[in-house]
């Protein structure tokens, strides 16, 4: 393989609704600041694939895209992993990135790996940090053991390299007026023809904010105990204009059942400017997910929880004594 004929960064741009995800925008200002680090006027190229997608190639250059390739298909309306990761994979192919970035998401999990098959490569997936080593290379940086190590993971011999990041953990750049390039690329797709048919598509309805879109955070784990006791967190997240979060162990329990509200090196890292806890020990794999919160107010009725180690305050309470409580005096303002 001919490293030198792969060059600049490309980042896969996913569309949910009506917008481009924060997910996709974190990762085009990564690839601004890990292209200023390869150096020799490295490109970010930011990748549009679907139906009448074209409108937001402005948004994605005003975020850093220094160019932005939009692939439109009647066969791309809606998302099946067998279209778009052909699609992708014939992107890359004509042109030919070094670097390709993928967020963590449904989607990206799927489409990426199945994209690097394709292209016989490698791909890291739940990347916490990546940065350029003196060889010029992707240095992927991956937790093991519940967060507790981290390993390096390199793609020394096969382009791109490629790696997905979880939501939260990389920042956007501020949105300004920028210029760049627009080029539209299109080939013939097939997937697996008929052999996969959208029947009908089903928009969920939240009534509660996403975790990268809330000031205030209610997070909860294994102490909470049951389904009920979670319902007085998500009525706490209600009343304050919040979301709820979740360790592992909540999420397995099916006391909530959208992997998205994982916070962690298995979900999301988060910022908001208060992140009320309880019955959360405060595992490293979760206390990392946490780190840029503003304010952080642990409950746990051991004194000696290790997550009253990040905490700004720490309340050792049986959190049913706290939370319907305080629930029931918001309920009176």
């Amino acid at each position: 393989m001919n490293l030198e004929a792969y060059k600049g960064i490309m980042v896969y741009s996913e569309i949910n609704g009506e917008k481009i995800i924060d997910n996709s925008l974190e990762l085009i200002g990564e690839a601004k600041r890990l292209a200023a680090k390869l150096g020799n006027d490295t490109k970010v190229l930011a990748v549009l694939i679907g139906k009448n997608v074209k409108d937001f190639s402005k948004e994605l250059i005003n975020y850093g895209a220094d160019k932005v390739i939009i692939f439109e298909d009647n066969k791309l309306e809606y998302y099946r992993p067998d279209l778009y990761s052909e699609a992708l994979e014939k992107i890359v192919n004509k042109y030919k990135p070094e670097i390709v970035l993928i967020g963590a998401t449904y989607q990206g999990e799927e489409i990426g790996p199945t994209t690097a098959k394709k292209l016989d490569t490698g791909m890291a997936a739940h990347c916490v940090e990546l940065r350029i080593n003196d060889k010029r290379e992707l240095v992927q940086v991956v937790p093991a053991f519940g967060g507790k190590v981290l390993g390096d993971i390199l793609c020394h011999d096969f382009r791109p390299q490629m790696a997905s990041v979880k939501a939260g953990l990389m920042k956007k750049l501020p949105y300004e007026e920028r210029e760049g390039i627009v080029e539209e690329f299109n080939c013939a797709i097939r997937g697996f023809g008929d052999n996969i048919k959208v029947k009908s598509v089903n928009v969920e309805t939240k009534t509660l904010k996403s975790l990268n879109e809330a000031d205030v955070i209610i997070g909860g784990g294994f102490g909470i105990g049951s389904k009920d006791g979670w319902q007085e967190l998500e009525k706490l997240a209600k009343l304050l204009n919040g979301a709820t979060g979740c360790t592992r162990p909540a999420l397995d329990e099916s006391w909530t059942e959208d992997e998205h509200t994982m916070i962690g090196t298995s979900g999301v890292a988060v910022k908001p400017k208060l992140y009320i806890n309880a019955g959360i020990s405060g595992a490293a794999h979760h206390t990392c997910g946490i780190k840029d919160a503003d304010v952080i107010i642990s409950i746990n009725k051991d004194d000696s929880a290790s997550i009253f180690d990040v905490s700004d305050f720490k309340v050792v309470a049986d959190w049913k004594k706290i939370i319907p409580l305080l629930n029931e005096k918001l309920e009176t303002l």
